[in-house]
């Protein structure tokens, strides 16, 4: 199994969002997710999930972490709760973090399921005027900047860079890198 990450976050800020929202709109963004997860079993939160726009969610195999109970699920036939992230450290198939922070944060400081690639979107543009309840990853992005290499590829797109981060001092399956590298390599052309 590999973990991948995947995220859009504010340069300087580190913000990913606005509630259950993005505080910007880049459809560029949008499709390189849509893109990169698409056929991959996603992970998320409850919040992020209820927040995630159907289109994107669509025949597509969704695992909401959710301990309280209370997320309703929109496709019973792709989507399950898991209530405890330690259940998927075994987990059979690539799993691609989707969000929101806390997921994210559960991930980055838990050994046994840190991701062994991070697929870091930053944008450097401006957050949306009146944008509240904003999300940041700081602790996440703390320990990316500690325990994982930037390959030296960056892609840019739309005033978003995009850099692959590798777990430090683990192997990573290079076919999941290179199927990512490949994507963001012919991306907008």
């Amino acid at each position: 199994m590999t973990i991948v990450s995947i995220w859009c976050r504010h340069k300087g800020d580190n913000i990913i969002g606005a509630g259950v929202g993005l505080p910007w709109k880049i459809p560029s963004d949008t499709r390189r997710f849509r893109n990169l997860t698409e056929g991959q079993i996603m992970v998320m939160g409850g919040r992020t999930y209820g927040g995630m726009p159907q289109k994107v969610l669509t025949g597509r195999k969704v695992i909401v972490l959710d301990n309280s109970g209370k997320t309703e699920i929109l496709d019973k036939d792709n989507h399950i709760v898991v209530d405890n992230v330690e259940k998927l450290k075994d987990y059979p198939e690539d799993l691609y973090i989707s969000g929101g922070a806390t997921i994210y944060a559960i991930f980055f400081t838990t050994p046994s399921i840190m991701p062994d690639i991070v697929v870091d979107c930053v944008y450097s543009g401006p957050i949306n005027e009146g944008a509240t309840d904003l999300i940041d990853v700081n602790r996440s992005v703390a320990v990316l900047e500690q325990k994982y290499f930037a390959l030296p590829q960056t892609f840019e797109l739309d005033g978003v860079v995009t850099t692959v981060w590798l777990k430090k001092g683990d192997f990573v399956e290079q076919s999941t890198v290179k199927k990512i590298m490949q994507y963001l390599e012919t991306e907008g052309k």
